[in-house]
């Protein structure tokens, strides 16, 4: 099953140094990963620039699960209530 993540990074962080031209357009190498256990707002995935090996890190941003900070709509079963609408539907 697929899942939407929306994130957000911060450019200001992006070492500009590492930014590379292809055929497209530029780019950026990052690395994405999945934490274990959401953090206190609700991301459950990081976002870094890569870096060579023995170069510092640097952290540029982070994701959450689509709607995952919106509450679950309930949804009313009861069938004693009233139709809104008519009883035979065309389809």
């Amino acid at each position: 099953m697929s899942k939407l993540f929306t994130g957000k990074i911060d450019l200001t962080k992006i070492d500009k140094s590492k930014i590379f031209t292809g055929k497209k357009g530029k780019y950026v190498d990052v690395t994405i990963w999945i934490n274990d256990e959401p953090d206190q707002y609700g991301n459950s995935m990081s976002i870094q620039q890569s870096t060579k090996k023995g170069d510092s890190k640097i952290y540029i941003g982070n994701c959450k699960e689509f709607g995952s900070d919106q509450e679950t709509p309930s949804i009313d079963t009861n069938k004693d209530q009233e139709s809104d609408g008519p009883e035979d539907l065309p389809f």
